[in-house]
């Protein structure tokens, strides 16, 4: 231990970075699958391979690793195990966009030299995001580190694919799924994002075959109209009951579409007549299956219409509805044209609107898989929830799932295992070997086979990632030792995508469902309270706050707003300068805490770092409420931590490390420390005993602060993995120590002390100056209770002369504030000049109406009620009744002033 070793101020560009490489070379983050201690699991939501840090990741890792710590403190088996996802679509729209530049595309290349390419992009720059990661002080085990693209992952996938498909729970059929044309590939519903969009409604014309008369039809996308092959009516629809059985010509295309009855049509909504277009809606879809309409699509993949379309084959969608309206318009077939708001789907990765589209896809039968994980909810509440709200927003999900489309047309992801023979004999197997085995078994002979071209959606491999990882479809150590995981940390926006997903393929492959609990987080928002998001142009980059307040401030500034699982927090942020007011707040706590170890290390002898056994009766009444107050924070600290109760806990450390330890304590002991013998020895001990106990207490929350000043406290051997901070034991709370007497006691003290540092500033008395202090109160018990503390009055308000007075007293010339129901009386006779002073509260009493008249001013004045934001009001109405307020306090005072002088 050397105080030479604390520079004055702490470097966290420098040593955040150096912490990070000595905890990962030393190997304490790795886990032991054949160690007997409890053991805690989870694992990281993959981020993107693609990906870069943002405020979210930042939030959630932040989350994951205070946790993960204090697991391991605690005395756990910890394995946090960290990866990425291959990305499908992402990574493959990169590609593509580079070949569009050198000229090519990807068929062009052909497959294996795409995925060559895909694979060597991977190396160079798929480590970003982990690199980052580990920025944030992540303290994951990095020797387990998985792609969902590994060999051992892509056997999982493979395995868990033939499985299903063997139970009858993975089928092929063609089915109308979600098409986006920008990536040409089939999505899922949950990879729409439905935008509100102002549009047309137009109405057409559909002239009975027999020329009796004509069916009016409305539609948001007309080109959709080439391929009608019926027009829906209600069947007790009076209006047209007749006509059903009979045909329209349909505009455009020269053939005869039957008029049919079917309930889903709504009679009141338009003219109660309906296109129906079976190979482009999913609505009308459901009609032709029910009614045996024929299904022609009319697009290609790329969204140009096809030879179906007839004479706008080859026309992009967009086109083709504009020469569609102007083709009828020309045949007098439009009805009317309306504005018409309505919700358009858009692909969430190609940006552009999804078709319905009809094509030949792989499915889950997703009911069996669902009923289980209700089950599992229903019965046993596994996973729970915290919050606990969420697990009816994943149950009621789970009773409204449809049959998930797993194909995804692609070649970047994990191809789906299935092989075609000449006559399209299909064969599902785990490896191509395996597929000629089956093809030859059946054929007697081996044929040539052809793998399918389509890849699985990314979202069915990360299904499997709490037991791929740990090795599954094996019976490994790691498998059986960490899985189930104990909890998975994730937000609100991927129940649906991710966490459901795993509760049922996980849940049905192994038999038990992948977590014990589940940690809904919030999102970060903007200083406007915003949403962040790249179409706004508001997001945040944690990268640039980590550099200008480091690792540490900003792990702490979002841990700490986190007040209740699953809300949303709020980071203040001024994009002018780059500068984050809740962050430097943090970096501020830091900085207190940096101080005060140095202080304390400035402050010890060897005696005074040497561990011994303290009772009550050795120690001052200041170092005995230390003691409480500590021991109170960790009991409070640990029991929000076991809730998961992060920013309670942050907290606490708050008001305890700034508060009790630094702003109190540390002046409380000062003079101690000057003493000599016992006095200063002891004092140095509590000293040492709370700085380093508080470390430990804070160190899952800034980890390479509380590191660097536990070295240096500790004298550890930083080449001895056994002597750092990451590994220490969390402190336990000692009951015994815990005064709630003391506390109030202290609790009156400091109260005492703040209402006679306010009046001493009130009065403009120097610093230095010493002054008399008068204590009242009508309740003698309350000064007994605070007698005992009158050295800390003394010492820590300057205080020369302090006098305790029950019942009234008349107290001339003085100020006087309330603590608790002690009245605190400074008399200011010989101390300041007594007429300057009132001339000032009068002055100040003149400046306060003056600036009220101009506030009221400005809100009366109907122009500015107006045209002022709501917001720029509230602020003004706020500041007027602060100015209130001021006033009021201000009077009460001159008033009082007064009449102790007459």
């Amino acid at each position: 231990m050397n105080a030479n070793e604390f520079p004055k101020q702490y470097p966290p560009q420098e040593r955040d970075r150096h912490w990070q490489t000595c905890w990962e070379d030393s190997g304490i983050f790795v886990a032991d699958a054949e160690s007997d201690r409890p053991m805690f699991s989870i694992m990281i939501p993959p981020p993107n391979v693609t990906g870069s840090l943002h405020l979210g990741h930042a939030l959630e890792l932040a989350l994951i690793d205070t946790i993960v710590r204090y697991q391991r403190m605690v005395g756990k088996n910890v394995l946090w195990l960290p990866g990425t996802d291959h990305a499908s679509i992402a990574v493959q729209t990169i590609l593509e966009k580079q070949l569009k530049a050198e000229g090519r595309d990807r068929i062009e290349l052909g497959r294996e030299q795409f995925l060559g390419r895909a694979w060597q992009w991977k190396a160079e720059s798929g480590g970003t995001i982990v690199n980052q990661i580990r920025r944030l002080g992540a303290s994951a085990d990095w020797s387990r580190e998985r792609f969902t693209l590994d060999a051992g992952l892509s056997a999982a996938v493979n395995e868990a694919f033939v499985r299903l498909y063997g139970e009858g729970l993975i089928y092929r059929g063609e089915y109308l799924v979600n098409w986006c044309p920008a990536s040409r590939s089939a999505v899922s519903d949950l990879e729409v994002d439905n935008q509100e969009v102002q549009g047309s409604l137009w109405h057409f014309r559909y002239p009975l075959s027999d020329g009796s008369g004509y069916l009016v039809v409305a539609t948001t996308r007309p080109e959709t109209m080439l391929g009608d092959t019926a027009v829906a009516v209600h069947p007790e629809d009076d209006r047209y009951r007749h006509l059903i059985g009979k045909t329209v010509r349909l505009p455009l295309q020269d053939r005869d579409i039957p008029i049919i009855g079917d309930a889903y049509v709504d009679p009141q909504f338009g003219s109660g007549c309906v296109k129906v277009t079976p190979a482009h809606d999913f609505n009308d879809f459901e009609i032709g299956k029910r009614h045996q309409l024929p299904f022609i699509n009319i697009l290609n993949p790329d969204a140009t219409l096809n030879a179906h379309g007839g004479t706008f084959a080859g026309l992009d969608r967009f086109v083709a509805r504009k020469q569609v309206v102007a083709s009828l318009e020309e045949l007098a077939l439009v009805e009317r044209i309306e504005p018409y708001s309505h919700s358009v789907p858009y692909s969430e990765r190609g940006k552009v609107p999804i078709e319905p589209y009809l094509s030949t896809q792989w499915f889950v039968n997703i009911r069996p898989l669902a009923d289980r994980a209700l089950k599992e909810l229903d019965q046993n509440q596994s996973p729970q929830f915290v919050p606990e709200r969420w697990s009816k927003v994943y149950r009621d999900w789970l009773v409204k799932l449809k049959d998930w489309c797993i194909s995804r047309q692609l070649w970047w992801g994990h191809q789906i295992p299935a092989w075609y023979a000449p006559d399209g004999t299909m064969f599902v197997a785990r490896t191509e070997t395996e597929a000629r085995t089956q093809a030859q078994s059946q054929f007697g002979a081996p044929v040539d086979l052809v793998r399918d071209g389509d890849v699985l959606d990314t979202w069915f491999s990360s299904g499997l990632w709490c037991c791929s990882t740990l090795g599954w479809p094996a019976d490994t150590a790691d498998l059986g030792r960490f899985y189930p995981t104990t909890l998975l940390v994730t937000g609100f926006d991927i129940i649906f995508f991710w966490v459901a997903r795993m509760t049922m393929m996980s849940g049905w492959l192994t038999g038990d469902i992948p977590f014990g609990t589940v940690y809904i987080h919030g999102l970060v928002r903007d200083e406007n309270n915003q949403k962040m998001s790249k179409s706004k142009n508001n997001g945040i980059d944690p990268l640039l706050l980590i550099e200008k307040y480091g690792t540490d401030a900003l792990r702490y500034a979002l841990v700490r707003e986190v007040v209740g699982a699953g809300q949303d927090i709020r980071l203040d942020y001024n994009r002018k300068t780059d500068e984050s007011p809740t962050v430097e707040v943090a970096r501020n706590f830091a900085t207190k805490l940096w101080n005060a170890s140095r202080f304390v290390l400035m402050n010890l002898t060897p005696e005074g770092s040497e561990a011994e056994e303290f009772v009550p009766t050795d120690l001052e009444l200041g170092d005995r409420w230390i003691l409480s107050r500590y021991h109170r924070a960790i009991a409070q600290v640990r029991s929000h931590l076991e809730r998961y109760g992060l920013g309670e806990a942050a907290k606490v450390l708050y008001d305890f490390i700034w508060g009790d330890f630094c702003d109190w304590y540390i002046e409380l002991v000062k003079g101690p420390l000057q003493g000599q013998g016992m006095e200063a020895r002891l004092a140095q001990q509590v000293l040492y005993l709370v700085l380093e106990g508080t470390l430990r207490l804070f160190h899952p929350f800034m980890p390479h602060i509380t590191e660097e000043i536990w070295q240096i406290l500790t004298g550890g051997d930083r080449q001895n993995p056994g002597t750092f901070l990451a590994v220490q034991s969390y402190p336990v709370a000692d009951e015994h120590w815990i005064d709630d007497e003391l506390e109030a006691q202290f609790e009156l003290l400091i109260a005492v002390i703040r209402t006679i540092r306010n009046l001493r500033a009130e009065a403009e008395i120097k610093p230095s100056q010493t002054i008399s202090v008068i204590l009242r109160s009508d309740d003698a018990t309350v000064l007994d209770h605070l007698r005992p503390t009158e050295r800390y009055i003394q010492e820590l308000a300057k205080v020369v002369d302090l006098q305790w007075v029950v019942g009234a007293i008349a107290a001339p010339q003085s100020l006087g504030g309330v603590a608790g129901t002690v009245e605190v009386i400074l008399p200011l006779s010989g101390l300041i000049d007594i007429g300057k002073f009132q001339q000032k509260l009068e002055r100040n009493l003149k400046k306060l109406d003056e600036a009220i008249a101009q506030l009221d001013a400005r809100l009366s004045n109907d122009s500015y009620r107006q045209k002022a934001p709501p917001e720029k009001i509230a602020a003004t109405l706020a500041e007027r009744e602060a100015a209130l307020q001021q006033r009021q306090i201000l009077q009460a005072r001159w008033q009082e002033f007064q009449e102790s002088n007459t």
